[in-house]
């Protein structure tokens, strides 16, 4: 293979961002690092990619630079803090925000982007730890029709459905009603299992035989095996999965809507978050019946 000019610029190494990073760098592209957490960058490093102090200092390194962060006030201080992306003395041509978070948000950071010469990108993702790791990550894209364009090459280094769904803020907006539905299949799928188990039957069988038909979602396949084997480890934290909520909820408050649904499934994760279960993953919805 043959090594890239494309310089990237990638921030955040959390349980998604880092083997997304990794894919990028695996296509031998020059890769520059950031992450709060030092430690968690040893990896990555030691396979070849470049270490940053600070997001200034990876956008002052790159061509192209991804942001994965968990939560706003975290995507405010990559993007607008003293250290952050703006602060530098160049920008890179293309900054993409992959992080869940306001579309009002990316918006501003296009607006930034724009009056220093940039062209910015939301292209938040689904898919989990899972879609992370195999590159088979569903990608919502916002921003300039030309720039996704341009962007497409790297985006089908992480993912195999990627849309853009219109102009700056509409990949975040699309994220949220993706969020809807995952919160929705989880709740679900975790009140089905304690269902099957109460009352006596084998959920694994019940599993088997419910999984092919309509009650089908990635939920039941790919996170009830997961509580069936007591495994709550997070492919995403609940906490990140209520943050989710409350934007959703915010959004439709601004459209005029009433998500009588989206209320009530925030406040079983809001429940688990004072539980102090929010670094675990979302399928740990399950503890809410005992």
């Amino acid at each position: 293979m043959q090594r890239h000019d494309i310089r990237i610029g990638w921030i955040g190494l959390g349980v998604m961002g880092l083997p997304m990073a990794r894919h990028l760098l695996a296509a031998l592209h020059p890769v520059f690092v950031h992450t709060r957490t030092k430690s968690k960058a040893e990896g990555i490093v030691q396979e070849g990619a470049t270490w940053c102090a600070s997001p200034q200092e990876v956008a002052q390194s790159c061509d192209v630079l991804f942001s994965m962060v968990g939560m706003p006030s975290e995507n405010e201080e990559v993007f607008f803090g003293p250290s952050g992306v703006f602060a530098a003395n160049r920008c890179p041509a293309t900054i993409i925000d992959m992080s869940t978070s306001e579309p009002a948000f990316a918006r501003r950071v296009d607006e930034a982007a724009r009056t220093r010469g940039s062209r910015a990108l939301d292209a938040p993702v689904s898919g989990g730890d899972v879609g992370a790791r195999n590159a088979t990550l569903s990608i919502m894209m916002g921003g300039d029709a030309d720039t996704c364009v341009n962007a497409q090459p790297l985006f089908e280094k992480l993912g195999t459905r990627i849309v853009r769904q219109g102009d700056s803020g509409a990949g975040q907006t699309t994220k949220l009603v993706n969020q809807v539905c995952v919160a929705m299949n989880t709740l679900g799928m975790c009140e089905a299992i304690v269902l099957a188990q109460r009352a006596g039957l084998d959920p694994q069988a019940v599993l088997d035989c419910i999984g092919p038909g309509a009650a089908a979602s990635w939920a039941l396949a790919n996170l009830a095996p997961r509580v069936l084997r007591g495994d709550l480890a997070p492919g995403f934290f609940i906490e990140h999965l209520a943050k989710d909520l409350r934007l959703a909820n915010a959004a439709a408050s601004d459209l005029g809507l009433d998500l009588v649904m989206v209320k009530r499934a925030l406040g079983c994760y809001e429940d688990l978050l004072a539980g102090g279960h929010g670094r675990k993953g979302t399928q740990a919805a399950v503890l809410l019946h005992g």
